[in-house]
């Protein structure tokens, strides 16, 4: 294994050695009930980055050489892996995911794939940023998911066609190298590269099936295009903002809070669970893409209509070690509404602290404003390095 990628999964069975168990990273038969029930979960810290190939930023799966089975597009839906064990078609059994053909060999004497036989599909990410961790999620493929996957990455700006993509001239650096998986189960990759992508592209080893797939990481932005447009939202995760921590992740994570976008039911924001200490209160910080000229502020709480944060308040700092001051006091929010703020002084900032009072949620939060010329810098060159 490179030094690129880290297989966080407990450690599945190389194939490498022919006595070994060429079926030990199966699951068990669906024998029935609750489909999840014997499903491998993992914990791998950087899922809290927000998710570069997330479909709400603009992600897609552009082409793929075999989807004969499923198709491709399931990789990168939302919601987790649905199975239906009665569900056939004229193809076969119908999952939810990405499933490929069995590859064959050359001819009766060589009936297996040749050791170098793969599928692929190239996804396009939604924000082009540093890949910091991927999941790759066989969920309900218990004995079809692919012996070893690979991940690969390129970055071309714009909007190249699969064919472009394809093109020799085209470099694709490896994340993850050729690594076991386990069928039914989420696989967890840690990836050390700090360079700016656009592309990914999943290989399998020699075929199988993928439910989901994830790209956790940090969004490096186009510094021409943000200062082109002038006035921006200096915390959407679109332009480079980041969520840092928060006193409570219960119901869900507060990177939904930057995300683009109105939320669409309660859970696509961000909830914390009841609070019971008297005198304290829930909060969320963040980080912008880099320095910025904040003018207004709109918090909205749509959906959260019983368990919205009674009142907010905003506090604002330059540098990471910069002191705190207040943009907006206490505030009063109502439950399923946009409210919206001018702020009296323009604030310059690198972060922001969300406090709720006493606890509850928030969908979404705007800063409005644009990139101090030393926040305009400092992006130009993170972009023309094309490192983090």
């Amino acid at each position: 294994m490179t030094p690129e990628a880290k297989n966080d999964a407990s450690t599945p069975h190389d194939y490498h050695d022919p006595h070994e168990d060429p079926h030990a990273n199966d699951a068990a038969p669906y024998a029935g009930g609750d489909p999840y029930a014997d499903y491998r979960a993992g914990d791998f810290p950087f899922t809290d980055l927000v998710d570069l190939a997330d479909r709400r930023l603009g992600a897609g799966v552009i082409a793929a050489n075999d989807e004969f089975f499923a198709q491709r597009e399931n990789l990168l839906v939302r919601e987790r892996a649905v199975f239906d064990p009665e569900r056939f078609g004229h193809k076969g059994k119908i999952m939810d995911g990405w499933e490929t053909r069995r590859r064959r060999g050359a001819d009766a004497d060589h009936p297996f794939p040749a050791a170098d036989d793969h599928d692929w599909a190239i996804v396009r990410l939604g924000a082009p940023g540093v890949v910091r961790g991927i999941v790759v999620d066989t969920a309900h493929f218990r004995g079809n998911y692919p012996q070893r996957i690979s991940v690969q990455a390129t970055s071309i700006d714009g909007a190249p066609s699969p064919e472009r993509l394809l093109a020799d001239d085209v470099r694709w650096d490896e994340l993850v190298p050729p690594t076991p998986v386990r069928g039914h189960a989420a696989n967890g990759f840690t990836v050390t590269s700090g360079r700016r992508r656009t592309h990914l592209r999943l290989r399998l080893h020699p075929d199988g099936g993928v439910a989901r797939l994830r790209v956790h990481g940090e969004v490096v932005p186009d510094p021409g295009w943000l200062e082109l447009l002038g006035t921006i939202d200096l915390l959407s995760v679109l332009n480079g903002g980041v969520y840092e921590d928060a006193s409570d992740r219960f119901y869900s994570s507060p990177t939904q809070i930057i995300l683009p976008g109105t939320s669409r039911k309660m859970d696509d924001g961000w909830e914390n669970r009841r609070r019971r200490v008297r005198d304290t209160n829930d909060w969320v910080r963040f980080r912008l893409a880099a320095q910025g000229l904040v003018r207004a502020v709109e918090i909205d709480t749509a959906y959260l209509k019983g368990n919205a944060a009674g009142w907010f308040a905003l506090h604002g700092r330059d540098g990471a070690s910069g002191e705190w001051t207040e943009l907006i006091p206490r505030t009063r929010l109502q439950p399923d509404t946009p409210h919206r703020f001018i702020l009296p002084t323009p604030a310059v900032v690198t972060h922001v602290r969300l406090d709720a009072f006493p606890d509850g949620g928030v969908a979404r939060m705007r800063l409005h404003g644009s990139l101090t010329e030393a926040g305009a810098a400092q992006l130009r060159s993170r972009y023309a390095s094309g490192t983090a």
